[in-house]
């Protein structure tokens, strides 16, 4: 199967190029505040060699921006559906409402309505792909992604572990992904795990015979993996890592937390 490669960090790369971003609605402020540099981050990504693109809709929830979420989702489709060349995949991020590290905070099933309206809305906005992401909260996943499906687009579904894989072991993650799988979402992925640290999730829901995605953290700064000062060797040594997702099935690589167009456009010449 061939590869295809996905779009890396939008909220470190934001604050990598100088934005301040802060709770609750995060990366979602550059929508209004610096649309101009969110085009340009889909914009390198394009030119990084990724063919799918996450909007900026990471944030855009009634729980982080009141009334004015369904305007700024919509915005944050638009903005990345005019930066990137057409036949490009736009994904719609659908995000646990609360802390995605804090899957003691979720409400669990009782997430769903708003996961309903927030599918609803990235479907409206004209997206290719619903993308539920970053959950480590079973039931919450499960519900998201039941709503995703329900809207008639396809959804993939990326679960973590924290970005220091202190939140679930392997073992965990995989009954999740398990239990999601039967909701009808057409690829499991896992992300904003450290790329060192990532492999034994990847190889825990290989086996469960759903197409499978990867798009790792840089780790921590120490190392230099990525982040603000990254450098070529840094995106080839997360590249190198890579390899070993590939190995164990995965045909979505990309990127998260700390990773940058140098990151894409390692993956894109090592893959694509």
């Amino acid at each position: 199967m061939a590869m295809r490669i996905l779009d890396g960090a939008i909220g470190t790369e934001l604050i990598s190029r100088g934005l301040e971003l802060e709770a609750p609605d995060w990366s979602a402020r550059a929508i209004a505040q610096a649309p101009d540099l969110l085009t340009q981050i889909h914009t390198d990504y394009a030119r990084a060699g990724a063919t799918l693109h996450t909007a900026n809709t990471f944030r855009t929830q009634p729980q982080a921006m009141g009334a004015a979420w369904t305007s700024a989702l919509g915005a944050g489709v638009q903005i990345a559906r005019d930066a990137v060349p057409s036949g490009c995949v736009v994904l719609g991020s659908m995000a646990p409402i609360e802390d995605c590290y804090r899957p003691d905070r979720s409400p669990g099933a009782a997430a769903r309505p708003q996961h309903r309206a927030v599918a609803s809305a990235l479907t409206n906005a004209g997206c290719d792909l619903l993308l539920c992401e970053t959950f480590a909260n079973g039931a919450e996943a499960v519900v998201a992604a039941e709503e995703a499906v329900a809207t008639g687009l396809p959804v993939w579904l990326s679960l973590t572990a924290g970005p220091f894989a202190d939140l679930l072991s392997p073992t965990e993650l995989a009954r999740i992904a398990k239990d999601a799988a039967s909701t009808g979402v057409e690829r499991l992925l896992v992300n904003c795990i450290a790329a060192t640290q990532i492999g034994p999730y990847v190889d825990a829901i290989s086996a469960l015979g759903v197409p499978l995605g990867v798009y790792a953290n840089a780790g921590r700064e120490g190392e230099a993996l990525g982040w603000g000062a990254t450098s070529a060797r840094a995106a080839e040594a997360y590249a190198v890592l890579a390899e070993r997702w590939r190995d164990a099935g995965a045909s979505v690589i990309g990127g998260c937390c700390g990773t940058g167009p140098l990151h894409i456009q390692a993956l894109a010449e090592r893959f694509g």
